[in-house]
C-alpha cells in the first residue's frame, strides 16, 4: 500500500493509554493540598494555553512545506503533540477526581494527617522533615512524600512522643516523632 494512505501520525508508536506511573490504588482518593491542586492547574493552564498553540503552529507551518515524510519539524511536532494531549489528558483526570485537603482545616492539629509536616527521629538519631501530600505533589528532595508511603502511613494518626514502626522491604525501623504542625497555605488561589 502506498504511504499516502497510511496514517503518518501513528507510524511506528502503538496506541497507548494514560499509563501515567502513579496511579491511585483502587479504594483511595486522589487528596491534594490547595497548592498541589493549583500546581497542576497552572501545568494544565500552560499546555494548553501557551505550549500546544506554538506546537501547533510550527507543524501547520511544516506541513505546509510539503513532504511531511522527511520534514523533521513536522515529525517531531506531531510527536510533541501527542504528548502534550497524553498529559493533558491525565491532568484533566487528575483534577476532576481530586480532594482538595486544607492542611491549615484539619481537625486534631496535635496528631499527623494529610498535609501535615512531621520532624521525626530515626533509630541513628538523624532527624527528617517531611510534609505528607498527594501523589501528584511528592518531591523527595523537598520533603514531600505521598500519605500512601510507608513512612506516611507509619505517621498517620501518632502524637508527638509517639514511636511508630515503619515496615519496608529493608525491615522495620522505630521512628520517634519530634514535631507535628501545619502549614498555612498562603500561595494566592486561582
Amino acid at each position: 500500500m502506498s504511504k499516502a494512505f497510511t496514517p503518518e501520525d501513528d507510524e511506528n508508536e502503538p496506541l497507548e493509554e494514560d499509563n501515567e506511573t502513579d496511579a491511585l490504588p483502587a479504594g483511595f482518593k486522589n487528596y491534594m493540598t490547595p497548592s498541589g491542586f493549583r500546581a497542576l492547574q497552572d501545568e494544565l493552564r500552560q499546555l494548553m494555553r501557551v505550549e500546544r498553540p506554538k506546537v501547533v503552529e510550527v507543524v501547520a507551518w511544516a506541513a505546509s512545506n510539503g513532504d511531511r515524510s522527511e520534514n523533521g519539524d513536522y515529525l517531531y511536532g506531531k510527536k510533541r503533540l501527542r504528548e502534550i494531549d497524553r498529559r493533558v489528558r491525565y491532568l484533566t483526570k487528575r483534577l476532576e477526581s481530586a480532594e482538595v485537603v486544607d492542611p491549615a482545616r484539619q481537625q486534631g492539629l496535635d496528631r499527623v494527617f494529610f498535609g501535615a509536616r512531621v520532624t521525626y527521629a530515626r533509630q541513628d538519631q538523624r532527624e527528617h522533615t517531611v510534609m505528607l501530600v498527594g501523589l501528584d505533589e511528592t518531591d523527595p528532595t523537598q520533603g514531600r512524600i505521598s500519605w500512601l508511603s510507608p513512612v506516611a502511613k507509619a505517621l498517620m494518626k501518632a502524637r508527638e512522643g509517639d514511636v511508630v514502626t515503619v515496615h519496608s522491604p529493608a525491615g522495620a525501623e522505630r521512628l520517634e516523632v519530634l514535631e507535628i504542625t501545619y502549614p498555612v497555605d498562603r500561595s494566592p488561589s486561582s
